[in-house]
């Protein structure tokens, strides 16, 4: 198997941009028409993720190390569709003829056999990890809305019991299914470290033209069941390393860095902890009188809100995350946890580095249109 020839024909094919996965799925259910009721009705969020996992498959194949655990938990993500084993040669003759089909002239018999190689061993992969996750835990969880909290018009609060234990680490996250958007999984990060109840906490902001958000905002009550899948993510706190932390949350991206927190609380001698918080208009602060009360009785923890598009007057200080991060000290001795949208992300992950914070101590996460 070339890695560089499978990037190179990657790059060539990718280049159709969404023709590629329409072409992809048009012929897996062509083919199979009875895998078509596995996928939701509408599919360009899901070409838009199919095309995120291959370019990062394609990028990493020659990076075993970081790449197997991705494709791990692919396999384990995957349980909560419905896929079994006996699907993966279907995919796979599907993902070829895709391939074939956008390579052209410069399609050949080696890179026939590159494909085919590769797919069969991040299937034999998927498949073992699939299969040793099925022996712990179920597929997904049944869990019922406890508590329901509109803290703005487009932002609410709520409260899960799952119908099972559900284990999981502060930082993670975990897809949601609602009964109105049947087969649309999307992902949100609890709010809370575990706690004996089995309750989990979820922050979510209605996403114009999502179609997840609004039904967990606005249509949602206490009473109704979702559904949830087995928890991902690797922004977790790393609680051996001794050091100081700072927290800096985007909006909704505050879920898991109170998860977090939380952990931290329960700790019996917490580092020092700064979080900053910021929105774009005061009211988009939604949490912030819980975190405040949490501060006056842990002092340890400084809570530092911030706004970006108006003069908070003493409620907060002006700019932008990245911007207030930088006028409030240096952060070399920290360790830093980074949540909101991806163009926050970036830009605070880019001032931490300006400032002398190296990338092995800084952990994010993105959350995604839903």
């Amino acid at each position: 198997m070339d890695a560089q020839r499978l990037k190179d024909n990657f790059a060539q094919v990718a280049q159709h941009g969404d023709a590629v996965a329409l072409f992809f799925y048009s012929d897996l259910f062509l083919r199979n028409p009875r895998l078509r009721e596995m996928f939701p009705v509408g599919m360009s969020h899901q070409r838009d993720r199919l095309l995120g996992a291959l370019g990062r498959i394609v990028s990493q194949v020659d990076n075993l190390p970081d790449l197997v655990p991705f494709v791990q938990q692919l396999g384990r993500d995957h349980r909560k569709f419905g896929v079994e084993a006996l699907h993966y040669p279907e995919v796979g003759a599907s993902l070829v003829a895709t391939l074939r089909y956008y390579s052209g002239p410069s399609w050949s018999e080696e890179l026939a056999r590159d494909w085919t190689d590769a797919y069969n061993l991040l299937s034999k992969v998927m498949i073992e990890a699939a299969h040793e996750d099925a022996s712990q835990r179920p597929s997904w969880w049944n869990a019922q809305i406890v508590a329901h909290e509109r803290r703005r018009f487009d932002m609410a609060v709520m409260r899960v019991l799952p119908d099972r234990p559900f284990a999981y680490q502060p930082g993670q996250a975990v897809s949601l299914e609602v009964p109105a958007r049947m087969r649309m999984w999307r992902y949100y990060s609890m709010a809370n470290a575990p706690r004996p109840d089995n309750t989990l906490d979820f922050h979510v902001q209605l996403i114009d033209g999502g179609p997840v958000s609004p039904v967990l905002v606005r249509a949602l009550s206490v009473g109704d069941w979702i559904k949830l899948g087995p928890p991902i993510g690797t922004m977790t706190y790393d609680e051996r390393s001794g050091r100081d932390v700072l927290l800096v949350a985007g909006s909704t991206g505050l879920a898991p860095l109170k998860a977090i927190l939380e952990q931290i609380d329960a700790r019996p001698n917490p580092p020092r902890v700064h979080l900053f918080f910021g929105a774009r208009y005061v009211d988009g602060l939604y949490d912030l009188d819980e975190l405040q009360k949490m501060a006056a009785r842990a002092p340890w923890l400084t809570v530092i809100p911030a706004v970006s598009d108006h003069d908070p007057g003493p409620a907060a200080e002006r700019g932008t995350l990245a911007d207030v991060i930088g006028q409030f000290g240096m952060w070399q001795n920290h360790d830093a946890y980074v949540c909101g949208s991806p163009a926050m992300v970036e830009a605070t992950v880019a001032r931490l580095r300006q400032m002398g914070l190296s990338d092995d101590r800084i952990r994010t996460d993105k959350y995604a249109d839903a």
